[in-house]
């Protein structure tokens, strides 16, 4: 690992490192868990079977798609399944229709 002189750097450059060292420790256990599939799946693989064959891994599913729209903030959806959320509920309330907000 390189030595760095702290005291060398500007405020900018020890932000900027500060982010990535950040950045560094918040994906380090991702980073990890990564490389560990990836040695388990070759390992799998050399011994002629897939990683999931032998998890009894289930196929991912397709997130559900948003069918209702907020008309107060856009960017909250709903896909019309669970528990109504609390803006589709005050929207009903307030004489709109489920098909007003519809996507």
């Amino acid at each position: 690992m390189n030595a760095v002189d702290l005291d060398r750097l500007s405020l900018e450059e020890l932000k900027d490192l500060k982010k990535k060292v950040t950045k560094a420790i918040n994906t380090y256990e991702d980073r990890q868990k990564q490389q560990a599939l990836a040695a388990l799946d070759e390992k799998a693989r050399e011994m002629g079977f897939s990683l999931s064959e032998l998890t009894g891994g289930r196929k991912a599913r397709k997130p559900s798609v948003p069918k209702y729209r907020n008309p107060n903030d856009p960017s909250q959806t709903w896909t019309g399944k669970g528990r109504q959320p609390a803006w589709f509920k005050d929207a009903i309330e307030a004489g709109k229709s489920p098909e007003d907000m519809a996507i």
